[in-house]
C-alpha cells in the first residue's frame, strides 16, 4: 500500500471552487463548527448524513470553507461515468462497490490514505437515507472498522437543506427543480460536530464496530439537531418521489445538553 505523503490535485481544490458557486446559485448556504487546525491536513475522517443527491457538492463548498479537501469514498458507478469517472479518479477519490468482494481492500486502501494523510469523506449510512422523519438511520459498519483500523479522528459532518434543492430521484425532474431552487434560495445549513470519542470502544473485542457505528451516527444526529430546531419530527418539505424505509431506523439518544 502506498503511504507516501498525499498532496491535493490542484484540480480538486479548483473543483471545490467551483461546487461553491454552483452552490451560491441555487441557495445560501450556512456553515458552522470547524475542524481541528491540527486535522485539516490529515489523518482525519469527515462523517456526514446523506439526504439528497446535491450533497457532495455542498460538502465539498462547505469544505473549501472551512480549508479541507477530503478525498470521497463513492459508489462505483460514478467512477465508471466517462467524464465524472476520470475527474473523480484523478482527484484521488476512493471507489467503493457496494456488495462486492473488493470492498475489505477499500478499507485497506482508505485506511492506508488517512494514514498518509489525507482527511477522508464517508457517509456511514451507505446510502440517502429513507427515514420518514429524514434523521440518519442506522449506519453500515464500514466507517467505524476504517477509524479503528487506522486511528484517525472522526468529524460529525450534518447538513440540512440540500433536499430542497435536488429530488431523491434526480437526475429525473432536475431541470424543474433547479429552476424552483434558483427562484426560492433555499437555505442549506452544514455543522461540523466536535471529535466523536471513539477511545472507550474495545477495537478488537465483539460487536466493536457496531457499537463504534452507533456513537458515530448518534455525533451526527446530535450535530443536525441545531440545524432544524423548528423541524423537529418531519421535514417541511416533502419529496413526493422519495420512498419510505423504517427497516433501518435508529434508536436515537437524548442529545448531549
Amino acid at each position: 500500500m502506498d503511504t507516501s505523503p498525499w498532496r491535493t490535485p490542484w484540480s480538486w481544490r479548483a473543483a471545490q471552487l467551483v461546487a461553491r458557486i454552483v452552490v451560491a446559485a441555487v441557495a445560501r448556504l450556512e456553515v458552522s463548527g470547524d475542524v481541528p487546525s491540527a486535522a485539516r491536513r490529515g489523518p482525519l475522517i469527515l462523517a456526514a448524513n446523506h439526504i439528497s443527491p446535491f450533497d457532495p457538492v455542498v460538502l465539498a463548498a462547505a469544505c473549501r470553507a472551512r480549508g479541507v479537501a477530503p478525498r470521497f469514498l463513492a459508489t462505483g458507478g460514478l467512477f465508471r461515468a466517462p467524464v465524472v469517472g476520470a475527474m473523480m479518479r484523478h482527484a484521488g477519490h476512493i471507489r467503493v462497490d457496494r456488495g462486492s468482494a473488493a470492498v475489505g481492500r477499500v478499507l485497506q486502501e482508505a485506511a492506508a490514505a488517512a494514514m498518509a494523510g489525507s482527511v477522508l469523506l464517508v457517509y456511514p449510512e451507505g446510502r440517502i437515507g429513507l427515514d420518514p422523519g429524514m434523521w440518519p438511520e442506522r449506519g453500515k459498519t464500514g466507517t467505524a472498522r476504517l477509524a479503528l483500523a487506522c486511528g484517525a479522528p472522526v468529524v460529525p459532518v450534518a447538513q440540512w437543506g440540500s433536499h430542497e434543492v435536488l429530488p431523491y430521484r434526480a437526475p429525473k425532474g432536475i431541470v424543474a427543480a433547479l429552476w424552483r431552487a434558483v427562484r426560492r434560495r433555499p437555505v442549506v445549513r452544514v455543522r461540523f460536530g466536535a471529535p466523536v470519542e471513539l477511545g472507550g470502544v474495545d477495537r478488537v473485542g465483539p460487536g466493536a464496530a457496531r457499537r463504534a457505528t452507533d456513537l458515530i451516527v448518534d455525533a451526527i444526529t446530535d450535530t443536525l439537531a441545531p440545524l432544524r430546531v423548528d423541524e423537529p419530527d418531519r421535514p417541511r418539505h416533502v419529496d413526493p418521489g422519495r420512498p419510505v424505509d423504517v427497516g433501518r431506523r435508529h434508536r436515537r439518544r437524548p442529545a448531549a445538553g
